[in-house]
């Protein structure tokens, strides 16, 4: 079994060509039009691993927003600032089969969200930052982020007006049950700081680089809280398929309908990849089918089942 620090560049290469050719069976989300514009045939993969190495291939130039893939990191920073407990008594870690902006779901737990992972969860979250208003809590999450990691992350303004005008009504009506049942202190302020740190940018690179904190050792990062958001990310990160993959994949992913993957390997480090055709749950074909084929090679999957 080869060592994650000791990739093939011959074998990297064989699985990008493998990834890019599952893509023709994704679509790109059309609701949100900077969105819409991607290719579907892009495809970039950096890898950062605990020796230090790195592997980088593919459209690594582009610059995509991280949207859902944000929420590990914000339920990282509200556990480092906030504490385990209080941070609990607001959002759950039970995965759900419903869709991530399911309502139902919502409405059949009382208004408690099911876990981070999902739109619920992650607004009722984005209420909880610390600051004043929206842009206070998103530039001092982004710096923090930045300062941890060595990424350089920064919000999409365009792509933040995108979002905008195009506000997901399915959000809102969620925004409005979490209001109505206590859980969100100031709506408006939540649904602004949300869909700020969604659009909160960055190449494959600064992805893998946000993914180390969650992936190795740091003075800066209670071990404790990576392994509570890597758990979740195991069983709740990929929506509905999140237990298909924790058995085929194994290890702790999460998705973003900007097309983003990041997947987390304990103790070795991380991989991120950006691939902008989605399956119908809103998780990234190229991307799933690259990490799918290097933990099936590497011997990944079953190695981190004590998370």
């Amino acid at each position: 079994m080869k060592g994650f620090d000791r990739l093939d560049t011959v074998d990297l290469s064989t699985w990008v060509t493998l990834a890019k050719t599952k893509t023709n069976c994704g679509r790109v989300v059309e609701r949100i039009p900077r969105l819409a514009v991607a290719d579907t045939a892009w495809f970039a993969v950096h890898i950062c691993c605990q020796s230090g190495k790195f592997y980088s291939e593919g459209d690594t130039h582009c610059v995509f927003p991280l949207m859902s893939m944000i929420k590990p990191f914000t339920f990282l920073y509200l556990l480092e600032h906030m504490g385990m407990e209080k941070v609990l008594s607001w959002v759950g870690v039970k995965p759900s089969d419903a869709p991530f902006n399911s309502l139902e779901q919502l409405v059949a737990d009382g208004g408690y969200p099911r876990n981070p992972m999902i739109n619920s969860g992650a607004i009722t979250l984005a209420d909880k930052l610390p600051g004043e208003d929206a842009n206070h809590r998103t530039r001092s999450f982004c710096e923090w982020l930045n300062q941890l990691a060595g990424s350089q992350i920064q919000l999409d303004e365009s792509m933040l007006a995108s979002v905008r005008l195009s506000r997901s009504p399915a959000n809102q009506a969620i925004a409005n049950y979490l209001a109505e049942k206590g859980y969100l202190e100031n709506l408006d302020v939540a649904l602004d700081t949300y869909e700020q740190i969604c659009c909160l940018s960055g190449k494959v690179e600064d992805l893998a680089l946000l993914g180390k904190l969650l992936a190795l050792e740091s003075s800066s990062i209670s071990p404790q809280h990576q392994q509570i958001v890597n758990s979740v990310m195991l069983t709740c990160g990929l929506y509905e398929a999140s237990a298909e993959y924790a058995v085929t994949i194994g290890l702790p992913m999460k998705s973003g309908i900007g097309g983003g993957l990041l997947a987390i390997v304990p103790g070795e480090g991380a991989i991120a990849c950006y691939s902008p055709a989605l399956d119908r749950i809103g998780n990234p074909v190229g991307a799933i089918a690259f990490v799918e084929v290097l933990s099936r090679s590497l011997g990944l999957c079953g190695r981190f089942s004590h998370l």
